[in-house]
């Protein structure tokens, strides 16, 4: 996309940047989502113009991925359980956060060039424009490719779906999609909310990818085995449990960490809005902090 003109010199100062010009306190959700459905279908159009690079990225993207439950495997070869969870235990785990991540990655992935752009003052040229910033940031360089990393979710949750063995009920059956689709938010809010930290840090996106793609590595594997008070931060403080873990040990029908009760396994819808609120406060907050580089 073409990038416009100089902005003002400190146009940017108590966020009073010109009307319209994607300032998210004036922004609607439904002008943001119509601006990141028009800027994704260029980048859509460009990249199937070369068809055969996106069928090999993608492929890449699939393999690369796949590595991970490779090593889950080849520790069986070994062991008959892995803190005391069986492969197609693991598996379930592993299917819903790797799916919810692709998910959250697929639509919201290009928030950690956030950084780069206020370093190099090419933020500017998004604040000028009449579309709200998220949407233009979120949209950036959108990579179909990363349907790979959703595919082999997928494909690993089909198999735990097929190798497990429980005693299925109509909620547990419901319990699938909405572990899916609120772990996909609770990771985008994560994005969003990591973003905004790069507005005060610039060079800061390997701490929002240690929550993100560290998040995900973290949820694949049991929370048996690893310290309470880890289990505890991913739990109260960054709540990815809620991706996995809380509802997925609903189904399994196994006891939840620190003695929590049941009910919490329904919670991730609620949580999802509660990170969504936080980190849309988290952007405005980190939007009106900016500085342009001609302030």
């Amino acid at each position: 996309m073409a990038e416009t003109e100089a902005v003002p010199v400190g146009a940017a100062e108590a966020g009073r940047w010109p009307r319209g010009a994607g300032d998210t306190g004036r922004s609607r959700p439904v002008e943001g989502v119509r601006a990141y459905g028009l800027i994704v279908g260029m980048w859509l159009r460009s990249t199937l113009a070369y068809r055969a690079s996106f069928v090999m990225t993608t492929v890449g993207n699939f393999v690369a991925t796949a590595f991970d439950f490779v090593t889950i495997m080849l520790m069986f070869t070994h062991v008959d359980a892995l803190g005391g969870y069986t492969l197609p235990e693991i598996a379930l785990l592993y299917g819903v956060s790797a799916t919810a991540f692709g998910l959250a990655d697929l639509v919201l992935g290009s928030m950690d060039r956030l950084g780069r752009r206020v370093r190099d003052g090419t933020l500017d040229t998004l604040l000028v424009r009449p579309v709200p910033v998220l949407a233009q940031v979120a949209a950036d360089r959108f990579a179909l490719r990363r349907l790979g990393r959703i595919t082999q979710g997928l494909l690993v949750l089909g198999y735990a779906l097929v190798t497990l063995e429980v005693e299925w009920t109509p909620l547990k059956v419901l319990m699938l999609p909405m572990m899916v689709l609120s772990g996909a938010a609770i990771f985008g809010a994560v994005f969003v909310a990591g973003a905004a930290f790069q507005f005060f840090a610039q060079d800061a996106s390997e701490v929002q990818n240690a929550f993100t793609y560290g998040g995900t590595t973290l949820l694949q594997y049991p929370p048996s085995i690893f310290a309470q008070d880890l289990v505890r931060g991913v739990t109260f403080v960054v709540p990815l449990a809620f991706v996995s873990w809380l509802p997925a040990l609903y189904v399994l029908g196994r006891d939840y960490p620190l003695g929590l009760p049941g009910w919490v396994a329904f919670l991730p819808p609620l949580v999802a809005g509660v990170c969504w609120v936080l980190a849309g406060l988290a952007w405005r907050a980190g939007l009106r902090a900016y500085r342009s580089t001609g302030s």
